[in-house]
């Protein structure tokens, strides 16, 4: 059985100037240099056009960093690719994402919404997470969930940081 959350990414900045920010391999290039702080990553692939943003990322977190029912059914180095697509600015925007690992025993997905509010923006992403085991399952789910939130924490952070120094 799936499991879903949500998470909001409140900025006082407009959303025209985040989207700009997701349009600009510079921020991108600065979030994952912040993000080398937790695990190795890097750009895969970034383009922008008239459509929207298409971003390629991978993530590795070595075995042993992993929790121990993570390790159970991860025999190496975890590599995750994400891809995330928006849609082109005309006053919000929407996206969606995935995040594979290679032969990973499920899923993990997701929407974005990139809109106007009274303070500001938000960028919401709503998440679901499928694990295909057996008696883990419900466990690795909720774990990829936690700590998916705590990542959408961090890049928010990032994000409003880079938005302030410009």
């Amino acid at each position: 059985m799936a499991r879903r959350i949500d998470y909001s990414a409140r900025y006082t900045h407009a959303p025209e100037a985040v989207y700009e920010a997701l349009s600009t391999r510079d921020y991108w290039e600065a979030r994952i240099e912040e993000m080398r702080k937790y695990s190795e990553n890097h750009v895969e692939h970034f383009e922008v056009t008239d459509d929207g943003i298409e971003i390629v990322l991978h993530h590795i977190l070595p075995r042993t960093e992993l929790p121990d029912v993570a390790q159970t059914v991860i025999k190496k180095d975890m590599v995750i690719t994400r891809k995330e697509k928006y849609t082109a600015f005309d006053g919000e925007s929407h996206g969606t994402y995935e995040a594979s690992i290679p032969a990973g025993p499920g899923s993990l997905t997701g929407t974005m919404r990139l809109f106007r509010t009274d303070t500001g923006c938000t960028l919401r992403t709503s998440s679901e997470a499928k694990v295909y085991l057996p008696f883990v399952g419900g466990k690795l789910e909720q774990l990829m969930l936690v700590n998916l939130i705590d990542l959408f924490r961090t890049e928010a952070e990032i994000t409003d940081t880079w938005l302030s120094a410009r």
